[in-house]
């Protein structure tokens, strides 16, 4: 039996896990050599269901050698005879399907979704840092080459839904790679959840991105990870032991990062907002994903507040068809976190927004995320959980999903 047995859901944030060389591999000869590998290369590589670990180095044979023992432990037949049972249980390179896309269509199956909206693992905050350094050569040849990464994967099943990243730091090539993205068959626009280092995202030379997302009904998408440091490094200075994080480790983020994690997106969206993005592009829809929801009531209160505030004084507010609070209903998908107040927030914003995901296969989303959305949703009526569970999923992806309802 599936885990997820007795309704329709769609998985709104699912991940893929890249091997070391993943980006290298997928890159044009004239940028592969410059594009290093990343840190983990050099660090340790789970292996078995959490608790072996085998060392990889930076060394490309070692890479090889790992991976090539991961697979065969994939394959076998300890690992496939309880691997239903086993699939929210086993996490990040450990995962079936995690970085062998042939088996990732058996997930969809066991977790009980219809589809799964697919994103790299360890490539955002790499993807914003070369957006960010003068050489956009560099900056888009590695996002094609993430796309190309991303559309190979999901090849493999329809269900499977590639993301591909946009840089927004050139007006021309931005326009150009929105194409060449919906052309490869992206399911979504991925952009950074952060300001592009010389102009805002609402900036008008950046309408061909939205227009093109929106003539081709997919959405554009945010996704944690994409900001670089979420916060001052200083606030970690604080004489005392660094706690360890979800994966035991110091390396990923922890109670106080994750304060941080909404301020991007609540910034980004009111631009695009209040600027007009969202009023010329009605039937543009922006996922922000793995960023929380907990924000969304305050901050759709601060944009009111805003709006009255500087309405009588600013003609770009003046012209907004609606209130800020309607388009955030109207074009705005949100996936909460698992630990969060889901029938909370839906009480305060309306059911039109909140999106379930499982973050699968990373520890984040937890082993048992539908039963933690369960509880919170308490008693909330069955089209409050239809339109968690499916129906605001299949309004954000448009064409990308019509095949699949």
């Amino acid at each position: 039996m599936a885990y997820i047995a007795d309704r329709v859901a769609h998985d709104a944030d699912a991940h893929i896990m890249e091997p070391p060389n993943w980006l290298r591999d997928h890159a044009d000869p004239d940028i592969r050599d410059r594009i290093e590998r990343p840190g983990y290369a050099n660090e340790l590589v789970q292996t078995g269901d959490g608790d072996g670990y085998a060392e990889s180095g930076g060394d490309q044979d070692r890479i090889d050698a790992v991976f090539a023992r991961l697979a065969d432990r994939h394959r076998s037949e300890e690992f496939l005879e309880n691997e239903d049972v086993d699939v929210m249980n086993r996490k990040n390179f450990a995962a079936t399907g995690s970085f062998l896309a042939d088996d990732r269509p058996r997930v969809l199956d066991f977790i009980g979704v219809e589809s799964q909206l697919l994103f790299n693992t360890f490539h955002n905050s790499r993807l914003y840092q070369w957006e960010h350094q003068p050489d956009l050569d560099l900056a888009y040849g590695t996002a094609r080459a993430h796309n190309r990464g991303m559309v190979e994967f999901c090849s493999v099943d329809p269900r499977l839904l590639p993301t591909c990243y946009v840089p927004l730091a050139d007006f021309g090539r931005a326009e150009a790679m929105a194409a060449e993205a919906i052309d490869m068959g992206a399911a979504a626009l991925l952009v950074a959840s952060g300001c592009p280092r010389d102009h805002s995202p609402s900036h008008i030379a950046l309408d061909p991105v939205w227009r093109q997302a929106q003539e081709a009904g997919i959405p554009v998408v945010f996704h944690v990870g994409g900001t670089g440091d979420l916060i001052d490094r200083a606030y970690f200075d604080n004489g005392l032991p660094i706690p360890a994080d979800f994966h035991g480790g110091e390396e990923n983020f922890r109670s106080v990062d994750y304060m941080a994690i909404p301020f991007p997106p609540m910034q980004t969206l009111a631009t695009l907002i209040f600027d007009g993005v969202l009023d010329r592009f009605p039937d543009l829809r922006i996922g922000v994903i793995e960023q929380g929801c907990s924000w969304l009531p305050s901050w759709m209160k601060q944009m009111e507040s805003a709006m009255d505030a500087f309405g009588r004084h600013e003609e770009r507010l003046q012209k907004l068809s609606m209130r800020p609070s309607d388009f955030v209903e109207r074009q705005v998908r949100v996936t909460p976190y698992p630990t969060e107040d889901v029938g909370w927030v839906t009480d305060q914003i309306g059911p039109n927004v909140l999106l379930f995901n499982t973050d699968y296969p990373h520890v984040e989303g937890g082993r048992r995320p539908f039963e933690r959305f369960e509880k919170s949703l308490g008693d909330r009526s069955e089209d409050v959980r239809q339109s968690f569970y499916a129906d605001n999923f299949v309004d954000l992806m448009g064409t990308a999903i019509s095949a699949l309802v």
